[in-house]
């Protein structure tokens, strides 16, 4: 099968691209490189090995896209990851966060249909798609908040809130993915996803909060704690995300239209550093000083992704529990550590 991976030199789509390749399917990456280690991430596809074709583009700009698509009318799935990742980014600057999610992936639709291409789409969304949601009612126990009346976490019922201009704009590109599914026919799916993590990843103090804190650890640099550190979270290592995008895109006659939360669930949750934090230190041998700093702008209190859809229709479930999956992340950050000297 032939492949499209927008974003693929990214860490959700590098570690994508390597599955699809070492399956031994086509695979076009699109990516403008823009994001710190996207470079490196390309190189490691490309010594790899593989049916892999490369083509420099900006998702911003739809004739460019056209074209890039163009040769590849044929591809049956496009997995579309490229987009602007950082809330506090969209904050300081709201224009390009939407021109990137939301335009974007606007342009992409825009241009499969132009192009008369009939693939499976899959479209990575985000949890920030349901706000800080005000509505539910949250418990602080001494190292975490937890949902008073979800016990199996936020199920894609949920009502959706859009906060800040990250969530306005990853909102914006899921509902255009998601209508596009009823008024065009086109069989898109879209997942929610928590906290993913894993190997490949250049986490930086805005985004990937987990592989960040492994990545200021190892290379001594200061740790910043946004809010009390008692910030709940559902991970997923991207071993386990990848699977079950793969199995989302195996099978359309189930998914197509189709709206799926993915994450750790409840049994793969950790509060961001009143929990991670000793997980961390232990891995490292030693004490971390830390930065306490004000809540920023839309950050939950707890997030925990309600998987039970994706289990049901995908036979999916996770299989990388948080220890192992934090300390094959901590060993490959310590095994790269130049990667991460700038």
């Amino acid at each position: 099968m032939q492949y499209i991976v927008t974003g693929g030199a990214g860490f959700i789509g590098s570690n994508t691209a390597l599955r699809l390749l070492e399956s031994g399917h086509k695979v076009v990456v699109l990516d403008n490189l823009s994001r710190a280690g996207s470079p490196r991430n390309l190189e490691w596809l490309q010594e790899a090995g593989g049916d892999l074709e490369f083509i420099r583009q900006d998702v911003r700009d739809f004739e460019g896209l056209r074209r890039a698509l163009k040769p590849h009318c044929s591809a049956e799935v496009v997995l579309h990851f490229a987009a602007q990742v950082a809330v506090t980014t969209s904050v300081t600057d709201p224009r390009q966060d939407f021109e990137i999610n939301a335009l974007g992936t606007f342009n992409l639709l825009e241009a499969l249909r132009a192009e008369q291409m009939e693939p499976t789409v899959l479209f990575t969304s985000s949890n920030k798609v349901y706000g800080k949601m005000a509505q539910q009612r949250v418990e602080e126990k001494p190292t975490r908040y937890q949902y008073a009346d979800l016990p199996f976490g936020v199920d894609e019922a949920s009502p959706l809130d859009f906060y800040s201009p990250y969530g306005c704009s990853k909102g914006t590109a899921d509902q255009y993915v998601h209508d596009y599914a009823r008024i065009y026919g086109m069989r898109t799916v879209v997942f929610r996803n928590s906290c993913i993590y894993g190997t490949r990843q250049f986490g930086i103090e805005d985004q990937g909060w987990l592989a960040w804190f492994i990545i200021a650890a190892v290379q001594g640099r200061p740790i910043s704690i946004y809010g009390d550190g008692k910030q709940v979270r559902d991970v997923l290592f991207i071993d386990d995300l990848v699977e079950a995008m793969l199995r989302a895109v195996d099978h359309p006659e189930v998914t197509a239209g189709q709206v799926y939360n993915i994450g750790g669930g409840p049994s793969r949750v950790v509060s961001v550093w009143q929990e991670f934090g000793p997980m961390l230190e232990g891995l490292l041998g030693k004490p971390l000083p830390v930065t306490y700093h004000d809540w920023r702008p839309g950050d939950q209190k707890v997030y925990v992704s309600d998987i039970r859809k994706a289990g049901r229709e995908l036979g999916w479930e996770p299989k990388v529990d948080v220890d192992e999956g934090v300390r094959r992340l901590f060993e490959w950050v310590g095994a790269n550590r130049e990667m991460f000297d700038s």
